[in-house]
């Protein structure tokens, strides 16, 4: 299909979109190029009057930006507008902090005497043109995240977004241009993914950032590699989901529906593997499975719609593969597992539980992108430990115990980027996000996610 809003809730093409030309790119490019010798010299007050003004800008077409991405990716406008707001508080947050986050640090005194300085600090510069490769499943935020630090920090920015939701790509550079930032200050590239080599290859692009697949990651890491590119990645993830004896089982079963199903369960940080202790395992996936299968499945653009369809054909085929294979080799479905029978049009899928999830079953080693969650029993804290860290991914974990005793033990010994407890893992402007093993490195978010695309230049002064 190409580059094209295809609605999710029907299969029909709504618009198509021509790729740009070599000569175009180029042209875009330049424009980087010439734009990051201006902003990067701007002071951080004048930044932050153009990030608040863009905010003001998303925040007035909120409504209409959230029915955007419904109709292209398939999201329920619930969530949808959700993620217009989330960006706009982000972009406020980088505007207000990251002059403090960025701000000159000072070594400890001994150190600057005994190396010799009459003074001495650290001062954090701009790369300069930043490449994004960006993915559908949250097509605003997923954009504002990189966008608003790298621009606060007097980077450029050069989106290339997921070709299914073109529209958001070029609303988002036009929400740029409109709060007032100068022309190549952010610019959306539409280039199919066989082009993006060409672009990381360009000298001008100083650091490339990507959320998505692990295949796409390892190509750009390495294309990346090979021109000594700085880059961060957030990959995949299967979060796994630990209900201990001690939990507020209410609150956990509640959550962890939520958990699952957030965005049709098109997640990279939903939770997806649900460790329960043999204590409160009958318990709690009796009360799971009611409320999975209670949910509300339809139109995304309905309101009270829990669960609308995914977002391409492709991505419902893979998932039937992982639940088919899955109940092949001696998984139970205890909900769901099929299309819905009263939906024909579109690319709808029930919630689904499986439970006597194995090691030889695809389910247990890839990610499940969609609704689909899998029930593990345990018989303690070690074995939940062990099966929560059996997986290639290291994005986030989510933990329900009061017992601080077992907190302590959890933050030591999970093996992802995240761990929270009795609640729902969640990106936050002011808290660090990213993942372990393959589910990437770098962070995004907070001063962290301001400090990835610096120069930290030492400055040193001698005798004076």
């Amino acid at each position: 299909m190409g580059i094209a809003t295809v609605n999710p809730a029907t299969g029909e093409t709504l618009r198509t979109f021509d790729e740009l030309s070599d000569e175009e790119v180029e042209e875009r490019l330049a424009r980087a190029a010439a734009a990051f010798g201006v902003h990067r010299r701007t002071g951080f007050g004048e930044r932050a009057a153009l990030l608040e003004r863009a905010a003001e800008v998303l925040e007035a077409e909120q409504d209409a930006a959230a029915r955007m991405i419904t109709m292209e990716m398939g999201k329920p406008l619930g969530a949808a507008r959700a993620e217009a707001a989330k960006c706009v508080k982000a972009m406020r947050w980088y505007a207000r902090h990251a002059e403090d986050e960025l701000a000159d640090e000072e070594p400890r005194p001994a150190d600057v005497e005994d190396s010799g300085a009459s003074r001495a600090f650290v001062r954090y510069r701009p790369l300069g043109p930043v490449l994004a490769v960006m993915p559908w499943n949250f097509p605003l935020w997923q954009v504002v995240r990189f966008a608003a630090p790298a621009l606060m920090a007097g980077n450029v920015g050069l989106l290339k977004h997921a070709s299914n939701v073109p529209q958001t790509a070029l609303y988002l550079e036009d929400v740029f241009r409109r709060a007032g930032y100068p022309d190549g200050c952010f610019q959306t590239l539409l280039i199919g993914a066989r082009r993006i080599e060409g672009v990381l290859r360009d000298p001008r692009i100083a650091a490339a950032t990507l959320t998505g697949s692990e295949p796409a990651g390892r190509s750009v890491a390495s294309i990346a590699g090979d021109e000594i590119m700085k880059t961060v990645l957030e990959l995949g993830g299967s979060d796994p989901f630990l209900v201990l004896p001690s939990a507020d089982l209410d609150g956990a079963v509640s959550t962890a529906v939520t958990a699952r199903v957030q965005n049709t369960g098109q997640s990279c940080i939903a939770a997806k593997r649900f460790i329960v202790h043999s204590d409160v395992y009958d318990d709690f996936a009796a009360r799971f499975t009611q409320e999975m299968a209670a949910l509300t499945v339809g139109d995304p653009l309905a309101e009270g719609t829990d669960v609308g369809p995914l977002a391409s054909e492709q991505g419902r085929a893979d998932l039937e593969e992982l639940v088919e294979d899955a109940v092949s080799l001696g998984a139970r479905t205890l909900c769901g597992g099929r299309r819905p029978v009263r939906l024909e049009a579109g690319w709808y899928y029930e919630p689904t539980v499986l439970a006597d999830i194995t090691p030889t079953m695809r389910i247990h080693r890839e990610e499940a992108f969609g609704p689909v969650a899998t029930l593990y029993r345990v018989s303690g804290l070690d074995e939940a430990i062990k099966v929560a860290n059996d997986t290639a991914f290291g994005l986030s974990s989510n933990a329900w115990t009061r017992d601080e005793a077992e907190q302590e033990r959890l933050v030591a010994d999970l093996e992802a980027g995240g761990v929270y407890f009795n609640g729902m893992t969640a990106s936050h402007p002011g808290m660090p996000f990213g993942g372990t093993k393959r589910s990437g490195y770098g962070r995004e978010l907070a001063g962290h996610g301001l400090r990835e695309f610096c120069n930290a230049t030492t400055v040193w002064y001698g005798a004076r």
